[in-house]
C-alpha cells in the first residue's frame, strides 16, 4: 500500500484538485494524504491573531472574506446540484465554527482549532467531488489516529494501532483520503505538526502502516542540487540516501519537511518527490543507499544568530561545555553549529525567542558576543573520512568570501560553513559553479 500526499499548490484551484485523477489510480490501494488549499493556512493564521488580539471584527471581516473564496471554490468543483450543496453544507459548517470561537474566551487551544479547518475542508470537498463522479473512497479523519506525545513527538505505534482497524473496516476500498498537518496531543486536543507538517503525516502513515512507499508531489520536480529561486541552471537530484535528504532538509531544502525522512527511514520505507505539473518527471528517490564518492547538493538556512562565548576558564577545564550547553536546554532552544577552540566556543541558533536570557547566563561564563542576519551553508554528498579533496573544493569556491564559522567532521554527509546573509547569493552561485 503506498502513501501519496499532495500540497497545497496541489490542490490550489478546482482545475488542479480535480487533475488529481491523473496521478491517483482508483483501482491500486492507497491512502492520499492532502494539505490545506494553498494560502488557506496563511489566512487562518491570521484569523487567529486577530482572535488572541481581541479583534473580534477584524477576525469576522477575515472569515468573510476566506469564505467567499471557498464558496467561488466549490462553483467551479462541482458540475451537479446535489453536490454543490453538499459542498455548501461542508463551508458552511467549518466557516460557523470559526465564527462561533467568537463566543469562546479563546486561547491557544482554540488557535489550533482555527489551524486544523484548512486539511479538513480540503479533504472534506475532495471526498464529495469524488463522491460527484463516481469514484468509491473512504475519508480517514487524521485525528482519531495522529497523536503526539507530551514532548509534542509523534506517536507511531499508537498510530499503527488505531489506524489498522479503520483500514480494516472497508477491506475493498482501494481509496483513503486524510488530512496532513493536523493531530491530537498527549490530551486529547487538536494540535499540529507545524507548517510544513503534511510530509511528516505522510512520512508518519508510511511508517505507521509499513507502506511500500511514500510519495510527496509538490510543484518542483524533485530536490534540486542547489535553490532554482537564486541560482540558475539547478538539476533535480535523482537518488539520495536518507541521511543526505535529512541533512538537506534541516538546513533549508523547503521541497521536504525536516522531520519528515526519519520516519520513512527507521523502516526502511522509500520516499519519492514528484511534481504534480509534470508527473512524468522521474524526481527524486530518498532510500536507504546512495551513490557514493560525489557531492549532491547545496541548500541554505536564513535566519540564523550566531553566539560566541570567550573564557579562560575553558582552558583544560571539564564540564564547561556541558553547563554551556545547559543554558540552552533550560530554554528549549535548538543548535545548529558548534565550533570549539581552547578558549572559545560558538554556536547558531534559528530560535531568538529567549535570547536575551540565554545571553544574560552565558555572560557568568565568560565576554559573549551576538551576530544576527547570518545564514548557514551546507554542501551535502560524501564527505566521509575515506574521502578526499572535496571538503579542499568547498572552502577553495568561497575564498574570496569572509567565513564567521566552518562545521566539519560531525557528519559523513555535509560541511557548513556560517556567512552574511547579505553574501548568502554569491556564496550559492560561487559554490555552483565551482562544484557542478
Amino acid at each position: 500500500m503506498k502513501v501519496l500526499k499532495f500540497g497545497g499548490t496541489s490542490v490550489g484551484s478546482p482545475e488542479r484538485m480535480k487533475k488529481l485523477l491523473d496521478i491517483i489510480n482508483p483501482a491500486e490501494r492507497q491512502i492520499v494524504v492532502l494539505s490545506a488549499v494553498s494560502g488557506t493556512t496563511n489566512n487562518l493564521v491570521e484569523i487567529g491573531q486577530a482572535y488572541l488580539a481581541g479583534e473580534k471584527v477584524k477576525a469576522s471581516a477575515l472569515i468573510a472574506n476566506l469564505k467567499t473564496k471557498y464558496e467561488k471554490f466549490i462553483q467551479e468543483l462541482f458540475a451537479k446540484p446535489e453536490y454543490l450543496d453538499a459542498g455548501k453544507e461542508v463551508i458552511d459548517y467549518h466557516f460557523g465554527l470559526l465564527s462561533n470561537l467568537a463566543n469562546e474566551e479563546f486561547t491557544t487551544i482554540e488557535d489550533k482549532i482555527i489551524l486544523a479547518q484548512g486539511e479538513l475542508l480540503s479533504t472534506t470537498l475532495y471526498y464529495v467531488y469524488l463522491q460527484e463522479i463516481g469514484v468509491p473512497s473512504v475519508l480517514l479523519p487524521a485525528l482519531d489516529f495522529m497523536k503526539t506525545d507530551e514532548d509534542g513527538e509523534p506517536v507511531i505505534d499508537y498510530m499503527a494501532e488505531h489506524i489498522a482497524p479503520l483500514l480494516d473496516q472497508y477491506p475493498d476500498n482501494k481509496l483513503f483520503i486524510t488530512q496532513g498537518y493536523i493531530c491530537r496531543n498527549s490530551f486529547g486536543e487538536i494540535d499540529n505538526l507545524r507548517r510544513g507538517g503534511s510530509d511528516y503525516t505522510a512520512s508518519l502513515i508510511g511508517a505507521a502502516i509499513r507502506s511500500e512507499e511514500v510519495q510527496i508531489w509538490t510543484d518542483i520536480d524533485g530536490m534540486h542540487n542547489n535553490d532554482p529561486r537564486i541560482v540558475k541552471g539547478t538539476k533535480p537530484i535523482s537518488h539520495l540516501s536518507f541521511d543526505e535528504a535529512a541533512e538537506l532538509a534541516y538546513f533549508g531544502a523547503k521541497i521536504l519537511h525536516p522531520q519528515s525522512v526519519f520516519p520513512a527511514q527507521k523502516y526502511k520505507i522509500p520516499v519519492r518527490l514528484l511534481n504534480t505539473m509534470e508527473p512524468s518527471a522521474p524526481g527524486t528517490l530518498i532510500s536507504a543507499s546512495s551513490d557514493r564518492s560525489e557531492i549532491k547538493s547545496i541548500a541554505a538556512k536564513d535566519n540564523i544568530t550566531a553566539i560566541k562565548i570567550h573564557s579562560s576558564r575553558m582552558l583544560l577545564a571539564y564540564g564547561f561545555l556541558r553547563r554551556v550547553f545547559e543554558v540552552f536546554e533550560r530554554y528549549k532552544t535548538p543548535i545548529d553549529m558548534i565550533t570549539t577552540s581552547e578558549v572559545a566556543v560558538s554556536v547558531t541558533i534559528d530560535d531568538t525567542t529567549f535570547l536575551g536570557d540565554i545571553t544574560r547566563e552565558l555572560n557568568v561564563f565568560g565576554s559573549v558576543e551576538i551576530d544576527v542576519n547570518q545564514t548557514i551553508v551546507c554542501v551535502v554528498g560524501d564527505f566521509s573520512s575515506e574521502t578526499h579533496g572535496y571538503a579542499a573544493r568547498v572552502l577553495e569556491a568561497v575564498k574570496h568570501i569572509p567565513l564567521r564559522m566552518i562545521s566539519y567532521g560531525g557528519s559523513s554527509y555535509n560541511i557548513s560553513i556560517l556567512v552574511k546573509t547579505a553574501d548568502k547569493v554569491e556564496t550559492l552561485r560561487s559554490l555552483h559553479s565551482r562544484l557542478f
